[in-house]
């Protein structure tokens, strides 16, 4: 019954009543409120000042070529795995070694990878900013040589790929400058035939002449032996009237003079005779002299028909030797369109290592441009809170308190 009692007095207990108990002991309430804030605000006052120092780093990062022959830009690190390592304290004794601080009093380095970027934000909390900005120094210090040795593999490895192709495309010019020798000689062996065939056609055309010219003369000797045959027969026909005459005055008795006639027609007859025989010689001499010319003239053929044969097999040999140059001209072609791609993979390379970055500080270690603890108005207005809180409870403790006591004398 008691208990019953008692919950319906609290059920009959409403908001205003509550209002009304803490309006008639304000005071209470206050003076609690405002010394608590009070305190708090002279302990914030005399709490060290804390100041955050942070800074942004952006890992070393290179190109690499994909199977299509695109560029893709690849980091040494993760900047995920950046900030895990400093969140871990990965480097936290070096730098308490190196700047001479405790490690169990060393700062917690914070670190996280800004959203949708490849930069990592590093901060710390320290009572002497300019000693946290000596900590983040260090630390990017840290992060700056382990990285760059990735880096400075990836040079040196592109600086010998260009060395070698360097060194291979010297090897191909001295490749070409061979071939282009070999050409130059081979040009030489074209001119010397070149001029081997022209001497050779002038030969020619002078055996051509000198043939001409014994045709000529062969023409102008068969001539002559028709017109020494022709007075071969003239004087045939003489001889043979003088010798019919003589016959027929051998046959007569003849008078002195007569006989005196007979004795010139003898010697006439030898004289012609004499005379046919010259002639005779002379067709000998010139038909020997037909047959010396057609002999020259066969000779002189068969030369020319050498000498036909010799520039064909100089000009065989020539098309041979252009077709050797232009095999090593081919080679040629190749041998630059070599060095060309050479000279292209040297400049992508070249490109590829300038587009190289290192580990560098977007940001500069800084400090807040104010104390970011303690945080005064906080500390202060979270005391006087709390003091209002329990001075209110307080108040309707001791309220309730007292009317149950009331209520339980009043009941005996």
């Amino acid at each position: 019954m008691q208990q019953q009692h008692e919950e319906n007095e609290l059920e009959g207990i409403d908001l205003m009543e509550y209002v009304y108990i803490a309006w008639k002991h304000r005071w209470q309430i206050i003076i609690p409120t405002f010394v608590l804030a009070v305190l708090a605000g002279i302990v914030s006052f005399l709490l060290p000042k804390v100041w955050e120092v942070d800074a942004i780093i952006i890992p070393s990062k290179f190109l690499t070529q994909n199977e299509a022959g695109e560029f893709k830009q690849v980091l040494v690190v993760q900047p995920k795995q950046v900030a895990g390592q400093i969140t871990q304290g990965s480097y936290n004794s070096l730098i308490a070694a190196e700047l001479n601080i405790e490690e169990r009093n060393f700062p917690k380095v914070k670190a996280e990878n800004l959203r949708d970027t490849d930069l990592v934000r590093i901060s710390i909390k320290q009572q002497d900013h300019e000693k946290g900005k000596e900590i983040l120094f260090a630390l990017y210090n840290h992060l700056k040589s382990d990285f760059d040795k990735k880096i400075d593999v990836e040079i040196k490895s592109i600086d010998t790929e260009i060395e070698k192709k360097r060194n291979a495309i010297l090897d191909n010019e001295n490749e070409i400058n061979t071939w282009e020798n070999e050409i130059k000689k081979k040009n030489n062996d074209i001119k010397l035939k070149d001029l081997d065939i022209e001497s050779r056609k002038i030969e020619k055309d002078k055996i051509n002449k000198e043939i001409d010219s014994e045709k000529n003369k062969l023409k102008i000797a068969e001539e002559r032996i028709t017109e020494i045959q022709e007075e071969m027969k003239s004087v045939k026909t003489r001889i043979d009237e003088l010798d019919k005459q003589q016959r027929q005055s051998l046959a007569e008795k003849k008078e002195e003079t007569e006989a005196l006639a007979l004795l010139l027609y003898s010697n006439e007859v030898q004289r012609n005779m004499q005379y046919y025989d010259t002639l005779n010689e002379k067709i000998s001499s010139e038909r020997l002299n037909i047959e010396n010319l057609n002999y020259s003239i066969h000779s002189k053929e068969q030369a020319l028909r050498q000498i036909d044969n010799q520039v064909s097999q100089i000009q065989t040999t020539g098309d041979t030797i252009k077709a050797e140059i232009d095999t090593i001209n081919n080679e040629i072609r190749k041998l630059k369109n070599t060095i060309s791609n050479l000279n292209y993979d040297i400049t992508l390379s070249e490109d590829k290592k300038n587009r190289i970055d290192y580990t560098r500080l977007v940001k500069n270690p800084t400090s807040s441009f104010g104390p970011i603890a303690p945080k005064k108005k906080m500390i202060v207005l979270t005391a006087g809170f709390l003091g209002f809180c329990l001075s209110l409870c307080g108040v309707l403790f001791r309220e309730n308190l007292r009317k149950r006591k009331t209520n339980d004398r009043q009941a005996a």
